[in-house]
């Protein structure tokens, strides 16, 4: 057992010689120790709630922490590994996984161990090694076969087609092999379809290039990863597996993941919301969340129902909004912040960047910007908005820009929300890939993942978020927001 006094735990010098002691003479009881780290647990000088305990002490097979915006879920995370270490888990026994590198490196500087913790893709590259397999990755050979064919059967094609083919293309490939399709459901969807036919001849082309050149791409990666724990079993012990984003696993991470647990018998600590499932694109699934026993099994569901970011009059707007998607999980989230009027609608007519500069004149404290697309910044800059990076730069003041893709698991104490109008390339967007939708799953309500993205987008602040809104064509989610919510609402006028 690692000593307290030194740790996260704050624990006094006292109380941690008295535990170390007590752990030296009950070091077989497991619930005995348990019950005294209960007693004084903190995790960087920050005291765990109820929920969160129960999260950290549960010792299920299968456990999904659901974890609402701004309820404490990296600490739940840091402090379950450092709870695991402490009652005697060895480093390399614990597996945490996340979805991105910058969470990788997020959760690797909380936790401060020497434990694996990857990006699915990382873990299939050191899997890999563990069989000696050798391979070139590539990412750009899929779009190079494309340019080559197009060029070889049309001519004179312009560089905009031959830019748009080549995103289709690769879009749809990359899709469903993230999905785990087999090339007979290509065949059967191609028939009647050119372009899709076109696709099939593509896919074929691409395969077999990989594979006489040894190439991977990405989705190799863990197809082949999985692959060989099939053939020749796992070459690592893994007692726990902890997920980060769980809503965003895809049929190909989960499938490495089950291997691993059939091998190593792990349990499974998952943390997420489904509530914040929006990459759909890029083949995650929010059903894989919803109905998470039937990939895995019986699995305990902890909800983490209190945020420490949001002010309980946001709270109610976000969670009714987000609620008109029956096909998710019910939560009753709490606040003890409160702000009257949270939402702060500003209307613009023509030009929204003489808004958004009056609203910058106004806040003070952190902002962030936040756009359903990245053209949106293209609205507000000027001599006086300049765009450096991803910082937005303004009377020598720097704003961090996002999508709103981009801006989960952020924060800010304030938030301001661009380009609020009804268009096919406002929010919700409504640009529909009429190829892709033959693949990926089917929303069971109107603008489902768009109402999690906007979702998203409304719990980033601390304190207040302004919504820049077309005033002759404001968004059907605004228009809903002042419906339902009015109360919670002030309309500024700048």
């Amino acid at each position: 057992m690692r000593k307290y006094i030194d740790n996260d735990y704050y624990l006094t010098n006292r109380k941690a010689l008295g535990l170390i002691l007590r752990y030296k003479i009950h070091k077989n009881n497991k619930e005995y120790i348990s019950m005294m780290i209960e007693k004084n647990y903190k995790i960087n000088n920050i005291k765990l709630d109820k929920e969160q305990k129960e999260a950290l002490f549960t010792e299920e097979i299968n456990t999904l922490v659901l974890a609402s915006a701004g309820s404490g879920k990296t600490l739940t995370i840091c402090a379950k590994v450092k709870y695991l270490l402490d009652i005697g888990i060895e480093p390399n026994e614990i597996l945490v996984l996340s979805f991105t590198n910058s969470s990788v490196n997020d959760l690797k500087n909380k936790i401060n161990c020497d434990i694996n913790i990857y990006t699915f893709h990382k873990l299939a590259v050191e899997l890999l090694s563990d069989y000696n397999t050798y391979y070139s990755l590539t990412s750009d050979y899929l779009e190079y076969i494309i340019k080559e064919m197009f060029l070889s059967i049309v001519k004179n094609i312009s560089d905009r087609d031959l830019s748009y083919f080549v995103n289709e293309i690769s879009s749809f490939i990359k899709l469903f092999k993230s999905y785990n399709f087999n090339k007979k459901y290509l065949d059967k969807i191609s028939k009647n379809n050119l372009l899709l036919k076109v696709i099939k001849k593509v896919y074929e082309i691409y395969n077999d290039e990989l594979y006489s050149q040894g190439l991977y791409d990405f989705n190799d990666l863990i197809s082949r990863a999985c692959a060989l724990i099939k053939l020749r079993g796992l070459k690592r012990y893994f007692k726990y597996i902890i997920i980060d984003e769980f809503q965003d696993i895809s049929l190909e991470r989960l499938e490495l993941i089950r291997l691993i647990r059939e091998s190593c018998s792990s349990k499974i600590f998952a943390v997420g919301d489904d509530f914040q499932s929006i990459y759909k694109f890029s083949g995650s699934s929010v059903d894989m969340i919803i109905n998470i026993k039937k990939y895995l099994g019986y699995t305990k569901i902890i909800k983490l129902t209190n945020t420490y970011r949001n002010p309980i009059e946001l709270v109610r707007v976000s969670n009714r909004f987000i609620s008109k998607n029956h096909h998710q999980i019910r939560k009753k989230i709490n606040s003890s912040k409160r702000i009257n009027r949270p939402i702060k609608i500003i209307y613009y007519v023509k030009n929204m960047d003489i808004k958004f500069k009056k609203i910058l004149d106004i806040i003070s404290g952190d902002i962030l910007i936040l756009a359903r697309n990245n053209n949106d910044i293209n609205y507000i800059l000027d001599k006086e908005v300049k765009l450096e990076s991803d910082k937005v730069l303004y009377n020598n003041r720097f704003f961090s820009f996002k999508t709103v893709h981009k801006a989960k698991g952020l924060e800010s104490d304030n938030v301001i929300l661009l380009n609020l109008n009804n268009s096919n390339y406002g929010f919700p967007n409504k640009i529909e890939n009429k190829i892709q939708k033959l693949i990926l799953p089917k929303d069971k309500y109107l603008y489902e993942e768009e109402r999690r993205l906007f979702y998203v987008a409304l719990t980033r602040t601390k304190n207040n978020i302004y919504l820049l809104v077309d005033r002759q064509n404001p968004s059907i989610f605004v228009k809903e927001l002042i419906y339902n919510s009015k109360m919670y609402i002030e309309v500024i006028n700048l």
